[in-house]
């Protein structure tokens, strides 16, 4: 029997074929995923980089407008959507008539940059779930596919009265689709759980951030309370 790819393709029957092209499609967009989610998560720890070096002079001397205009150019940076949330929440809390405690600026602060951090985590697993989704049913599609593969080869040793020739083809469409649906479910699932790793890292990073940014608005809101009462 010719092993060639196009042999094989021409040998197998419609349900195999079927599963093969489905196969395809599953890699395709995992590896679309994979690639697109490596882009993310690079420009997001590079920008974060950049803007805890921008950002320390800033805030040392209390320029949060300025601060603010920083975090908007690294847009793709994690911990600049937390700090944003927190430096913009104190401010708009300093700013209110309303907020007589200076500790309710710091709360709203905090509450604010831990919604934003919620919500980052959330748009770093966007399209996680594909890869898991494809990592556990890619090899039960190829379990179909072997499944009819093996029907095939017991129907032509039926019509044919048995021998070799009679059940190669499915056999081969069996094995084929056996080894695609491993090769698809592997690179899935070993990329899931390395992203994973990278969001689980990023949380303690926005986490850290966070709990330095209030202990910052802390100091800042004392220091104010002490200005107006002196």
């Amino acid at each position: 029997m010719d092993m060639s790819p196009a042999a094989l393709w021409a040998s197998m029957g419609p349900v195999g074929k079927t599963v093969a092209v489905v196969m395809v499609a599953m890699s395709i967009y995992s590896l679309w995923v994979m690639v697109e989610r490596f882009i993310v998560f690079t420009q997001a720890k590079n920008q974060s980089l950049k803007l805890l070096g921008a950002l320390s002079n800033l805030l040392t001397r209390g320029e949060y407008g300025q601060a603010i205009e920083v975090t908007k150019k690294y847009k793709n940076s994690h911990l600049a959507k937390v700090i944003a949330a927190g430096l913009l929440e104190f401010e708009a809390s300093r700013r209110d008539k309303r907020t007589v405690d200076p500790e309710l600026a710091v709360e709203a602060a905090r509450q604010g940059m831990d919604r934003t951090a919620m919500i980052t985590v959330a748009e770093l697993k966007e399209n996680l779930g594909v890869l898991a989704t494809i990592g556990a049913t890619a090899p039960f599609v190829g379990l179909f596919g072997t499944v009819m593969g093996i029907i095939r080869a017991f129907e032509g040793m039926a019509k044919s009265g048995g021998g070799i020739a009679s059940v190669s083809a499915g056999i081969a469409e069996a094995l084929i689709t056996t080894a695609g649906g491993l090769l698809v479910a592997i690179p899935a699932v070993w990329a899931y759980n390395y992203f994973q790793n990278r969001i689980d890292r990023f949380t303690v990073e926005m986490s850290n951030s966070g709990s330095e940014m209030a202990i910052y608005f802390m100091k800042e809101a004392g220091g104010a309370n002490e200005k107006a009462v002196g």
